[in-house]
């Protein structure tokens, strides 16, 4: 089957003081149809960057390198006007933060409304109706007084499910949940990643569920990608990846996952030292530095993405050993 979504060599930059910042680098990852991908890793690690690219929103000045091929539609060459056609119908998200992405001066029954003018020939009353609808399955109790709030009455976890019952209305073909457990508690942070899984249900195309926290895609997601300062580590099934992890980052990431920690006074692992900069040159693997496995080899020559299974590869030296 042909992907939904196709990254080939996709490199980000923005423009810096003396020269541009490569946020990502050289990335090429494929989302087939009716699939979930998980992208995780660690704050700076360019996923947000990336999804960005994927919605055409990246800021002004921003470059983009290869090809992000959505469909039968090549992004990088779409105008603005071309780009907001496919916004909101064929590829939608779901924000981290959904108090900045709704309008705080509007009732959410005006927002659902008004976000479905765009993209259904509904009158009015079927747009109200197919709200209310879309809230309860999203699971807010009493639609209908819901829709007659202002974002602020709502808690968190309320909001977020506004926001992906909005996202949902679309029937988009492309679904980017950028974060979007992030700032709830464990209890709603389970009912969200809930309704994410039953959400797949209501989709024909694929989604793309962008997190920092590893434990989350296992929940979710049938792939996984994982991105360090920017590149690709390693990217497989979620069921092998997750179980045997060939990285020493994704080892590294797992280790460090409160849930998989099974004695009450065992200290939570960290990794030792911090995510290189993007302005940092690069000689051999970017990880090489907090690596505990890294040899000689590894700090000279950069890794290549080498298969390791089936639709599986790591970036690592150990792999091809």
């Amino acid at each position: 089957m042909d992907p939904i979504l196709s990254l080939k060599d996709v490199s980000i930059l923005y423009p810096g003081d003396q020269t541009d910042i490569r946020a990502v680098r050289n990335v090429s990852l494929d989302v087939a149809q009716g699939e979930t991908l998980g992208l995780v890793g660690e704050s700076g690690s360019g996923k947000s960057s990336l999804a960005a690219a994927m919605l055409g929103l990246l800021p002004a000045g921003a470059r983009i390198k290869g090809s992000v091929h959505f469909e039968d539609h090549e992004m990088t060459a779409l105008s603005e006007a071309d780009l907001r056609q496919l916004r909101g119908s064929a590829i939608a998200s779901i924000a981290q933060d959904p108090f900045t992405a709704l309008n705080p001066v509007l009732r959410i029954g005006s927002q659902m409304v008004a976000f479905q003018h765009w993209h259904t020939d509904l009158s009015k009353s079927e747009r109200w109706t197919r709200a209310c609808n879309m809230l309860e399955k999203v699971g807010l109790s009493d639609p209908e007084t819901r829709m007659r709030q202002f974002p602020h009455q709502l808690s968190g976890g309320s909001r977020q499910r506004v926001a992906i019952g909005a996202a949902l209305l679309a029937e988009p073909r492309l679904l980017i949940a950028d974060e979007p457990t992030t700032a709830l508690d464990a209890t709603t942070e389970a009912q969200i990643l809930a309704i994410m899984r039953d959400a797949k249900s209501e989709l024909t195309g694929a989604t793309i569920f962008i997190t920092h926290d590893i434990s989350v895609v296992s929940r979710v997601c049938d792939r996984v990608a994982v991105l360090y300062a920017g590149e690709l580590m390693e990217t497989g099934p979620v069921s092998e990846v997750l179980s045997n992890p060939q990285h020493p980052y994704t080892k590294a990431l797992l280790e460090c996952d409160p849930a998989r920690i099974d004695e009450p006074t065992r200290t939570l692992p960290t990794i030792p030292g911090t995510v290189p900069p993007p302005t940092a040159p690069r000689v051999g693997c970017t990880f090489a530095p907090r690596c505990p496995a890294a040899f000689d080899r590894c700090r000279t020559e950069r890794p290549a993405l080498a298969a390791c299974g089936e639709n599986w590869k790591s970036a690592c030296h150990l792999v091809t050993a």
